[in-house]
Order: structure tokens, then sequence, then C-alpha cells
């Protein structure tokens, strides 16, 4: 049997962009095993006005290596749009432009597999091998030499949630039911991040054809805006990662808590395209809409008969609760990290915390033989650069470099002009 120099299961922009650097290098030999048929990246939130909320720079390649051909810029070349990209004069793409330059770059790897379900990861004593599932129920087995787990995160279901009847859904699925939800007198959206200003804007902006009421509520004391500034951008860096990792696990789960707002926050452009949109259909009459701040979903029941939630809520400053009754309930909840199933078999191989999750070293390892990496499963280990789009060709550069045991490519140490830890001394000599 072949033996790779690695198999990456998963293949969503992290472990596209590894196979995109990867592809040049001599030597290099991986294999990419997705379940799916083909590329798809978050289809149920393609909406026609969403963008990146990074720029066209965190691609799958550009960070590590500008000249690849696989950069949005190339991409933008080879399908006849850049110079209306130019002439268009935004950093941030189109998400479904995003989506369709990413089936552009898969479309050219030998080495990716779709319709590859992984059941089974094992080691042999020499090599993992790696048993994956065909739609049509055959296997096929692969052996390499090194892993990278880059299966993704899953759509976040509060505790309290879980088991729910009745149509609830997650915004990662709705654009698939968005004609059913319309269908309904009321909707409720639960969150406060991206995803549940993108869905209550296209919700809201079809209000007056439908005729529904809309609720927003988010436990958050605000709908805020993603902090996007220069210096804060400075902790997507090497330097606060570093720091980061060096902090006992307790601090870091804390300060994750507390950074919610730097990464998981509004855009400013859509928190005001929002208020503009409510402010032109008020002056034609009162929109049937209400936006709930402080407001926790402690729980939920569908009735069948009424075709309607009650939903049990509380007023997390004033501690009040008090209920709404809604026919649709979406939950704008997030997304979390997951061991897959098909690790079972090599869990001795990894390390784990107390609290059950990757010990991920600062190479993105997690096995004392530093054969296995993961992708945006650190966010607990390395902070917030995880799930950074922007941060994936830098982890990429690191993984490949390890794989290869030499530099490929460049890796930066230091980019930020601040200083995270204890500041070194300062030079107190005098110029001659």
């Amino acid at each position: 049997m072949r033996t790779y120099d690695f198999a990456a299961i998963g293949l969503g922009p992290f472990n596209l962009g590894l196979a995109c650097l990867a592809e040049p290098v001599d030597g290099l030999d991986g294999i990419f095993l997705e379940a799916r048929d083909d590329f798809s990246w978050h289809p149920g939130m393609m909406l026609a006005d969403a963008t990146l909320q990074v720029p066209f720079m965190a691609d799958l390649v550009t960070m590590a290596d500008p000249t690849s051909r696989f950069s949005f810029l190339e991409f933008l070349k080879r399908t006849g749009r850049l110079y209306k990209f130019y002439i268009r004069e935004s950093f941030y793409p189109l998400r479904a432009e995003y989506d369709q330059y990413c089936r552009w770059a898969a479309g050219q790897i030998a080495g990716i597999r779709f319709g590859r379900h992984v059941d089974r990861v094992e080691h042999d004593g020499e090599a993992y091998v790696v048993t994956a599932r065909l739609r049509n129920g055959d296997t096929e087995t692969y052996r390499a030499r090194r892993m990278v787990l880059g299966t993704g995160t899953q759509p976040h279901v509060p505790p309290a949630l879980r088991g729910l009847d009745g149509p609830v859904i997650h915004t990662a699925d709705y654009l698939t039911h968005k004609a059913a939800l319309q269908a309904k007198r009321s909707i409720t959206i639960v969150g406060s991040g991206q995803s549940a200003a993108e869905v209550y804007l296209d919700l809201l902006e079809d209000i007056d054809s439908y005729g529904y009421e809309l609720v927003w509520a988010t436990r958050s004391p605000r709908f805020f805006p993603m902090e996007y500034t220069k210096l804060t951008l400075e902790m997507t860096s090497p330097e606060y990662t570093a720091y980061f990792r060096a902090l006992p696990m307790q601090k870091r789960d804390e300060l994750l808590r507390s950074q919610r707002q730097l990464y998981k926050g509004i855009s400013g452009d859509l928190i005001d395209t929002i208020y503009d949109s409510l402010y032109r259909k008020q002056v034609h009459g009162e929109v049937p809409t209400r936006l709930l701040t402080n407001t926790e979903l402690a729980g939920a029941a569908w009735d069948e008969s009424r075709g309607a939630y009650d939903l049990e809520l509380r007023h997390t400053e004033l501690e009040v609760p008090f209920a709404l009754e809604s026919e649709a309930l979406v939950l704008a909840t997030g997304y979390r990290s997951h061991v897959p199933g098909f690790v079972g078999p090599i869990t001795d191989r990894i390390r784990w915390d107390e609290r059950g999750r990757y010990a991920v070293a600062a190479g993105y390892t997690i096995d004392e033989q530093e054969q296995i990496f993961v992708q945006n499963a650190e966010e607990h280990t390395h902070g917030l650069v995880a799930p950074d789009l922007g941060m994936g060709a830098f982890r990429n550069s690191v993984i490949v470099n390890a794989m290869c045991g030499r530099e490929v490519y460049p890796v930066e140490e230091r980019i930020a002009f601040q200083e995270f830890g204890v500041p070194a001394p300062a030079r107190t000599e005098v110029p001659v």
C-alpha cells in the first residue's frame, strides 16, 4: 500500500490552503479526504450581499507566498474579474465570490478526494491507516506518516434547547429554510454575532412583503461591532499567540470569553445598514420588529396545537423573567470545535488537557511524536487567531515546514509594534 507523507481529513479553507501550499513542494506527498461531494463553504449563509470580514489578502496562500498561482488575485485574473474587483474599490470579497475562489483552487489539486467519509484512523506501528467510506458503501484505505485534522467546527445549540421540537433551525441552515420561515407569522432570532445580523437584515428587508413579526434577542448588553482597529489587529500576531499560549489554562479561558467582540462581533457597516433600513421603513409606519438586548433564552417549548414556541426569557441585568410567543426560532448561537469520532482508536496517542480538549503544542501538533496536526481546533491554546482566515496561511507555513524538516515558507516571528508580556529592559544608552 502506498504511504503518503500526510493525510488531511476535512476540506475547509484551512486544509484547502494547506493543499495549495503543499502542491508545489517537491517531495511532499499528501492526500486530502472530504466527506462532501465538492467544496462548500457555509452554503446556508451564502447571502447575496454578504462579504468576508477580512481583506482579500487573507486568501488561501498570499500571506505565505504572494507569488502562488493559487492566490485570490490569480483567480480574479483567470476568471476575467480582476479589473472589476479593482474598480469596485473594496478589500472585502463577497462570500459567494470567496466560495467560487476556493472551488477554483480545489479543482486544481490532484490529491483531493471528495465523497470520502472517514470512519476510522488507526496506527499500525509505523504509520496511520485511514479507512474512508464512499457513497456507495464501499471503503478505501489510505496510509500516511502524519495526520492533519481539519474537520472544522459544528453548529452549537445551547443545552436548554437541545432536542427541541418544531421548526427550530441554526443559521448554518438558514437559506434552506428561508421560504418556510417567511411563511410564519412571527420569527425570533437568538444571538448577536455576524450571522445573526445578516439573517436579521435579510428578513427585515422582506418584512413588508410577508407581514411577519421579527424579533432579534441577544444576551449581550448591546449589538456590538467587531473591533477592527489596527493595534487590536496586532493581537492576530505570532507575538500575541506566544504570550497567550504561556498563560495558565484558566486565564486563557477567561480571556477568550472577554475577547468575543474582537472576532465574533458584527461588522460596523452591517450595523449601520440595519439601522438605516429600520429608519427608512419607519418613515412609512411602524415596523413590526423588536430588538432585545440583555435577553437570555432560558428555555423553549413547542406547542403543536398552536404551531408556536413559548419562549422563556430573562433580562440579565434586571434579573426579570418574561415570555414571548414565536412561530419560528432561528439560533445564531455560533459554532464549537469537536473531537471527531474517527480518532477513537488513536486517543492514546493524543495529548489532552484537563477539560478533555486537545493539548495543542506551539507547532499545532497534539501528540508527542509531532505527527498529528490540527486546524482551527486550538482556540483554547492559541487564542483568537485559530478561526481567523488571515492566519490560516501562517499556520500552514508552520505545518509544511515541520513536515519537510526545513524552511519552505518563511514564518514571521515578530510583526507587532506593541509588547504583550512584561517588557524587556529599555535601552538607556545615549547615542554619541
